[in-house]
C-alpha cells in the first residue's frame, strides 16, 4: 500500500473517493459540512502536490436512478469554496474522460452522485431474491459493477479512498475499483488513516480502564458490537431507548416506553455474559418520563421499572447520569455510540448532555476517547464539546462494523495486489 505522504502526485490525477453525504434543507443548502471539512486535508494535500483530482462521492440513497434532490451539483460552490479552487462538475460518472483529460494540476472535477447508478451498488434492481432468476441477474449485475468501476479507474493514475463512512461497503468506488491499481498506487487519505488507526486504539491499544456507552432505541442493532465490547470493557453503560426493554426482562413496568418485546431474552443473557465476565454493566435506575411523545409534553422523574401506564421514558434521570458519569470519568479509553435520551427535543437532552460532558471531563484528564454514530455525533456538535474529545468518526455503520471486528472492504482491497 502506497502512503499519500510519501506518494508523488506531481502530473499525475488521483481519483478520490470521499464522503460527501452530507445534509442538506429543502433549499439544497448544506446545513452540517463536517464531511467536507474531514475530506479537505487528503484533497488539499494531492492539489499543493501538483496533482489533478478526481473527486467521487455518493449521497442519499436514489437506489440507481436520477433524483434532483441528491445531486452533488447543489454541493459544488461549497466544495469549491472549501477547496479553493474552482471546482468542475461532470454529470455523467460514466462519461467524465474528456474532462478528466482536461484537468490541469491543481484542478479539481467532482464526478456526480455515484448512487445515480446500480452498478455503484451491485444490487440487481427490479428483481426479489426469491425469484428463480435473482442468481442470473446477480451474476449480470457484478459483471456491470466491474465495467463501472473500470471506468471509474480509467481516470486516475492512482487511487485514494478516504471515505470511512463507506468503508464497510463493497461498493465499486469503495472497494471494486482498488482492484485495477497496483498496491503502489493506491492508499488511504489522512481521514481515513484516522479512523483506522482511532479504531485500533479502541480495539487494540487499549488503557484501561475501558467504558463504553452504548445508547439508541434498540437492543437488536448493538448486539454484535456488544458481544465483541464484552470481551474488552471495564464498564458498559447501556442507555437510551433500549433501557426499557433491560427494565420489562427484568419484570419491570415501563408504560408506553419503546421495547423490543422479542429481545427480553436477549437482554437477561446480556446481563448474565457481563456477570460471567466481571464486566460493570451500568443501566440506569431512573428515567424522565413523559405523557406524550413530543418537546413540550409534561414530564416528571420516575424509577425506570415503575413507570404508569400512559407515560413513555424519554431520557435518563438525574441518579442514572451520576452513575454514568461515575463509570466514565475514572477510564483511560473511552466509546461512545448512541444517546441517553430523545435528543432531537431540546427538553430531553440531560442524559447525553451528562455523558457528553463526563467524556469531556475524562479527556481532559488523560482518556482517550472515540465518539461514532450519527446521534451521537450530532450530540456532541449540539452540546458545543466536539474540540474537548479525542476522536470524532465520520462512519456511523463502518465504525460499529470495525468495532464488532469485521473486515472493512474499502480498507483490505487498498491493501490487496492488483486483480484487473
Amino acid at each position: 500500500m502506497a502512503n499519500i505522504d510519501k506518494y508523488s502526485f506531481a502530473g499525475k490525477t488521483a481519483i478520490v473517493r470521499v464522503d460527501f453525504n452530507v445534509p442538506l434543507d429543502e433549499h439544497g443548502n448544506i446545513t452540517d459540512d463536517t464531511r467536507i471539512r474531514g475530506a479537505l486535508p487528503t484533497l488539499k494535500h494531492i492539489l499543493q502536490a501538483g496533482g489533478k483530482l478526481v473527486i467521487m462521492s455518493h449521497m442519499g440513497k436514489p437506489k440507481g436512478k436520477f433524483a434532483e434532490k441528491y445531486s452533488l451539483k447543489q454541493i459544488v460552490e461549497a466544495v469549491s469554496k472549501a477547496l479553493g479552487v474552482n471546482v468542475q462538475f461532470a454529470p455523467d460518472c460514466a462519461k467524465a474522460a474528456d474532462q478528466v483529460k482536461g484537468l490541469k494540476a491543481g484542478e479539481a472535477l467532482l464526478l456526480e452522485n455515484l448512487r445515480f447508478y446500480a452498478e455503484e451498488e451491485g444490487k440487481p434492481v427490479g428483481i426479489e431474491k426469491d425469484d428463480p432468476a435473482y442468481e442470473a441477474a446477480k451474476k449480470e449485475m457484478k459483471k456491470r459493477q466491474s465495467d463501472f468501476a473500470g471506468i471509474l479507474a480509467s481516470y486516475g493514475d492512482c487511487y485514494v479512498n478516504d471515505a470511512f463512512g463507506t468503508a464497510h461497503r463493497k461498493h465499486a468506488s469503495t472497494a471494486v475499483v482498488a482492484d485495477f491499481f497496483d498496491t503502489d498506487n493506491k492508499m488511504l487519505g489522512y481521514l481515513m488513516e484516522k479512523e483506522v488507526k482511532a479504531v485500533d486504539n479502541i480495539l487494540n491499544n487499549i488503557k484501561r480502564p475501558f467504558t463504553a456507552i452504548m445508547g439508541g432505541s434498540k437492543v437488536s442493532t448493538k448486539i454484535g458490537i456488544i458481544e465483541n465490547l464484552m470481551d474488552k470493557v471495564d464498564n458498559l453503560i447501556l442507555c437510551g431507548g433500549m433501557t426499557y426493554t433491560f427494565a420489562k426482562a427484568q419484570g419491570g413496568k415501563i408504560g408506553k416506553s419503546i421495547c423490543e418485546d422479542d429481545k427480553l431474552d436477549l437482554a437477561l443473557d446480556i446481563i448474565k455474559q457481563a456477570k460471567e465476565k466481571g464486566v460493570n454493566l451500568v443501566l440506569g435506575s431512573d428515567a424522565i418520563i413523559a405523557d406524550d411523545f413530543n418537546n413540550n409534553a409534561n414530564q416528571k422523574v420516575c424509577a425506570n421499572n415503575a413507570i404508569p401506564d400512559d407515560w413513555q421514558g424519554l431520557d435518563a434521570g438525574p441518579e442514572s447520569r451520576k452513575t454514568f458519569a461515575q463509570a466514565i470519568e475514572g477510564a483511560k479509553t473511552i466509546l461512545w455510540n448512541g444517546p441517553a435520551g430523545v435528543f432531537e427535543f431540546d427538553n430531553f437532552t440531560g442524559g447525553s448532555r451528562a455523558i457528553a460532558e463526563a467524556i469531556a471531563k475524562a479527556t481532559a484528564n488523560g482518556a482517550f476517547s472515540l465518539i461514532g454514530g450519527g446521534d451521537s455525533v450530532a450530540c456532541i456538535n449540539k452540546f458545543g464539546l466536539a474540540d474537548q474529545v479525542s476522536y470524532i468518526s465520520t462512519g456511523g455503520g463502518a465504525l460499529l462494523e470495525a468495532i464488532e471486528g469485521k473486515e472493512l472492504p474499502g480498507v483490505v482491497a487498498i491493501n490487496q495486489p492488483k486483480t484487473k
